[in-house]
């Protein structure tokens, strides 16, 4: 497929894409703040991830949305939860938090169906709780990228699915004249992905390159 019919088709999905006020206004705050934040086509990727990993009849199923963008992520992880489900927001930006809470309040979701972690998520995550997840989504710094896998994987049960945006560089990790910090990063943190245990792996054309990681 060409850039340009790549780009044809993206636009027809964005085009033909279901309105919602709720995630026009969270979009229009992310792209006022210059956050990162999936297109429609990886947002449905991420509400089909998430009714597939939490399908199995499990009583409260949890998501977690890692990003400065979270009423965007939020709302589709969100869309994809049963009644019964639980997002966590992990970000430590007090405003972007506050957005995504008036964003969900405004979509219909209850309070009681989101939990507001404002700290840095490195730090938040390795106290949480283990096997206990079926969707994770995170878009951190490329420095983090490994730090990020290795303390997001054992967060996931069985058949739960860790999506790590941005996490190609738009592909230049493939391009061997690339020998910075960010680009050597990403590479490690590939290298990690591909040879993580009992993992199944796929890595998509999305936003800067998008890794799923499901949990055998």
């Amino acid at each position: 497929m060409t850039s340009t019919a790549f780009d044809a088709l993206r636009a027809y999905i964005e085009q033909t894409s279901p309105a919602d006020d709720a995630l026009a206004g969270a979009t229009a705050h992310a792209t006022e703040f210059a956050l990162p934040f999936p297109d429609a086509a990886t947002g449905q990727l991420l509400t089909t991830l998430t009714a597939a990993a939490t399908r199995h009849g499990i009583d409260k199923p949890q998501a977690i949305a890692i990003t400065p963008a979270a009423s965007v992520v939020g709302l589709y992880l969100l869309n994809g939860l049963p009644d019964s489900g639980i997002l966590s927001c992990i970000d430590p930006e007090a405003e972007h938090q506050a957005n995504a809470k008036a964003t969900f309040r405004a979509a219909g979701y209850a309070a009681s169906r989101v939990r507001f972690l404002p700290s840095r998520p490195l730090d938040v995550i390795e106290r949480l709780a283990t096997s206990a997840y079926q969707l994770i989504y995170a878009d951190v710094p490329t420095m983090d990228l490994l730090a990020l896998l290795k303390t997001a994987w054992p967060l996931l049960s069985p058949g739960g699915t860790l999506v790590v945006a941005n996490s190609l560089l738009d592909g230049t990790i493939a391009d061997p004249t690339r020998t910075d910090r960010a680009t050597l990063a990403a590479r490690e943190a590939d290298d990690y992905a591909r040879d993580l245990d009992g993992a199944v792996l796929t890595r998509l054309p999305l936003g800067a390159g998008l890794t799923l990681l499901t949990k055998r």
